[in-house]
């Protein structure tokens, strides 16, 4: 749709295309978030809904009804499983004994197991329907930076609202700075400490955005060399170069639904875990 929509640019200016800059910004806008539509609030107020929103919400609602139907097929011990339920119980499975059990103690692991689950499949999710080319409303919500920093907050709050409840409010603050440390010394590093609870989530946020939305960008580039070099010549080469990125944006997806996962479980044990 976009390379008809270039050329019709094209041909309405008498055959020039635009600069190579211009067309990579429209390129690019394919991938930001735009607005859909607005829900007013009162008082000039308004929530808007773009199209990361609503890719959200698919991947909220596509997650939801396969582990219902999951767990639904699972408490029937009179039926045969099947594959499909078979698949997705090995991924909890996945997620339970080689992520979440080799990090914390299973009393805290069985807790917060829901939480980290849900990190996974909702992430995972909206990371491949973000390769599904949906006019409009299409989108990977987790490029977005604001999704990956709300994402990284939840994991914040666990980290200190976890430490707090299990260790202690005076506890946990206090285990941030080690014992027998010079007095003068003990308000740089508990300054330091603080700073690292604030730095992890950032870079939680970053890496997520950052490995999301690259690959686009990378596509993106491969059909702007179309238009940059005004040769239809490059585009068999260029369309197969995009292929083969899409296709090493899908173990991306995998990797980097786990990588925030493991992280996050990783940052709040040694919040609720300070002997590990």
């Amino acid at each position: 749709m976009f390379f008809l929509a270039t050329a019709a640019t094209a041909v309405e200016h008498g055959g020039a295309t635009p600069p190579p800059s211009e067309l990579f910004l429209q390129l690019y806008s394919h991938v930001q978030a735009h607005t859909l539509f607005r829900v007013p609030l009162g008082e000039g107020s308004s929530i808007h809904i773009t199209n990361h929103t609503i890719m959200e919400l698919m991947a909220g609602i596509v997650a939801f009804m396969i582990f219902y139907s999951v767990a639904r097929m699972g408490s029937r011990r009179d039926r045969p499983r099947g594959a499909f339920h078979n698949a997705f119980e090995a991924v909890v499975l996945f997620v339970r004994d080689e992520m979440v059990y080799k990090v914390m103690h299973r009393e805290h692991a069985d807790r917060l197991m829901p939480l980290f689950l849900t990190f996974f499949i909702f992430i995972l999710f909206c990371n491949l329907l973000g390769l599904v080319p949906i006019p409009t409303v299409g989108g990977t919500a987790t490029g977005n930076i604001a999704v990956t920093a709300a994402l990284a907050v939840v994991t914040l709050f666990m980290m200190i609202y976890g430490g707090m409840t299990i260790l202690g409010p005076v506890a946990f603050w206090k285990g941030l700075v080690p014992h027998g440390l010079p007095k003068w010394m003990v308000p740089f590093i508990f300054t330091i400490e603080v700073l690292g609870l604030i730095i992890k989530p950032f870079a939680l946020t970053i890496r997520l955005f950052a490995n999301m939305i690259a690959g686009h960008l990378v596509i993106l580039s491969f059909f702007g060399l179309v238009f940059f070099f005004e040769s239809y010549i490059i585009m068999m080469p260029a369309l197969l170069l995009a292929v083969f990125i899409t296709l090493l944006e899908v173990l991306v997806c995998f990797l980097q639904a786990y990588v925030f996962t493991y992280l996050s479980i990783i940052f709040v044990s040694m919040a609720i875990q300070p002997e590990h």
